[in-house]
């Protein structure tokens, strides 16, 4: 995929005032300071498209991105699509009627999202697993919503603690779903991953062209 442009679109405080659901969704969400603002401008090739902070809990609503793409350089047929940019679960530094509030967003526009295609799941590939992300995958697959993970900052330790980790999280994932989600390992400075993802939102939104003729 080839991303022709990537601009911001809005900030809704729940599911309701979010635009209309007229294009492919493809959300992203993890825990606060999993790198989440860094995968996203890295994927749309553009730095200053999500705010990145050093402070967890820096994304507060629903942001929208609007993507326009081709499948290569000089395709003639472009995907419009929206980006979604997800607040983290697991407020630890945040009031608790705070996190109820923002809990409560996160689970109305997950199941109620009408063109949601996809919830991508950052984990934090530096980590053992957490009960946190564990929970929350289950809750997906409890709702029945699609969700592809991405185990993020693979740059920032050791490729064999890479690579226990996930292990040990999808062995641990393995216990409660019947099947294994498709899975991918980013670095947001290396750009790794990048085209992978890229090329399954391009499915995806292929497929879905496909359906509507």
């Amino acid at each position: 995929m080839h991303i022709k442009k990537a601009q911001y679109l809005i900030s809704s405080p729940s599911y309701e005032k979010c635009p209309s659901a007229d294009k492919p969704e493809f959300a992203f969400i993890g825990r606060s300071n999993v790198g989440k603002s860094s995968l996203i401008n890295m994927l749309a090739n553009n730095d200053k498209l999500a705010k990145t902070s050093n402070s967890p809990g820096k994304t507060q609503m629903i942001n929208h991105f609007e993507i326009i793409s081709v499948a290569k350089p000089g395709d003639a047929h472009e995907n419009k699509w929206y980006l979604v940019d997800l607040p983290g679960y697991g407020f630890a530094k945040i009031a608790q009627s705070s996190r109820r509030r923002w809990e409560q967003m996160i689970e109305n526009y997950l199941r109620k999202r009408e063109n949601l295609i996809t919830v991508f799941v950052l984990i934090d590939s530096r980590h053992s697993p957490q009960k946190l992300d564990l929970g929350f995958i289950n809750n997906l697959s409890k709702w029945k919503i699609p969700y592809t993970i991405i185990f993020t900052k693979a740059d920032k330790e050791k490729q064999s603690v890479v690579s226990k980790n996930i292990k040990s999280f999808l062995e641990e994932l393995r216990k409660t779903q019947q099947f294994l989600p498709q899975h991918f390992v980013s670095s947001s400075i290396k750009k790794m991953g990048r085209n992978k993802i890229l090329d399954l939102i391009q499915e995806k939104n292929e497929d879905l062209f496909e359906s509507e003729k």
